[in-house]
């Protein structure tokens, strides 16, 4: 049964401040290091909005990557120290490549990278030795563009072939440490989100140029999160997909304040691994 035949308004929910993209001129963009002289960090400025943000726990088994652009799923892993890098590699990238081979029915899995964050207040910038810290304005971690030039920055050989192909970019997302109480992931139902809420905004490194998408506020966004997830659970995130035969191709999400987080609750640590995902047809 999908969500259009649930009646949403009975579900519980917190009201949230989530950012969303303030208006700006020309393409926002953002410097992963330190900006040139007199060039802002940023443009990518927020612009917060109270939203209601639904608990998505009783319809759990109602969300379909491919309509609302994420998913729940049971994902226990025997990875016992995730701040061990050899260990992630070794053992939770084998697992996870063959648990969205089997769940998505892909015929190939390429993971290309994991980001471990730890909430910690008042740490120092990334740049400056600090933990990268969940990410709190509204995103999509890929584009259009940025989506396919994975494809041919992983696999330079196979890539005009492979994107002859249908090809998505996952992103599979989970608490380290649970239940999960501080800074839990939204995510807004990709089927009340336009093409014209997504802008396209440059992520400048040193040596490249990434492109993600920041979102612009929409009144119809509908956004959903699970609490207290437990680390022997994921989820799905779609960040890409080169399919346009409707389905959602694109999921914003964010991190969020959730006003009923006890103030002992243990800081977020979570990880989140990206893939990407090969059909033939």
């Amino acid at each position: 049964m999908g969500l259009q035949e649930t009646r949403i308004e009975s579900l519980p929910f917190v009201t949230a401040e989530l950012n969303y993209l303030a208006p700006v001129t020309g393409k926002p963009r953002t410097y992963a290091f330190d900006p040139p002289p007199g060039e802002p960090k940023s443009t990518s400025l927020p612009e917060p909005h109270q939203v209601p943000v639904f608990d998505a726990r009783l319809i759990a088994d109602n969300f379909s990557l491919d309509r609302e652009g994420f998913a729940l799923v049971r994902h226990p892993t025997r990875v016992k120290d995730f701040y061990n890098e050899e260990e992630i590699r070794a053992v939770y990238y084998p697992a996870v490549e063959a648990f969205l081979r089997a769940t998505l029915k892909a015929d190939r899995v390429v993971i290309f990278d994991h980001t471990v964050r730890r909430r910690v207040e008042g740490a120092p910038d990334i740049r400056d030795g600090g933990p990268r810290q969940p990410a709190t304005r509204v995103h999509v971690d890929q584009t259009d563009v940025s989506g396919a030039n994975h494809v041919r920055e992983h696999l330079p050989d196979e890539a005009e072939e492979l994107l002859k192909g249908r090809v998505q970019v996952i992103n599979l997302w989970r608490p380290i440490r649970g239940p999960l109480r501080d800074s839990p992931l939204a995510m807004a139902d990709g089927t009340t989100v336009a093409p014209d809420d997504l802008v396209a905004s440059d992520l400048i490194y040193p040596n490249r140029r990434g492109e993600t998408y920041s979102v612009k506020y929409n009144p119809n966004h509908r956004w959903f999160y699970f609490p207290e997830m437990t680390p022997d659970e994921a989820l799905l995130l779609k960040c890409y997909d080169s399919a346009t035969d409707g389905r959602t191709r694109f999921g914003p999400h964010t991190a969020f304040i959730d006003p009923t987080t006890p103030a002992d609750a243990a800081p977020r640590e979570s990880i989140e691994v990206r893939a990407l995902v090969f059909h033939k047809s």
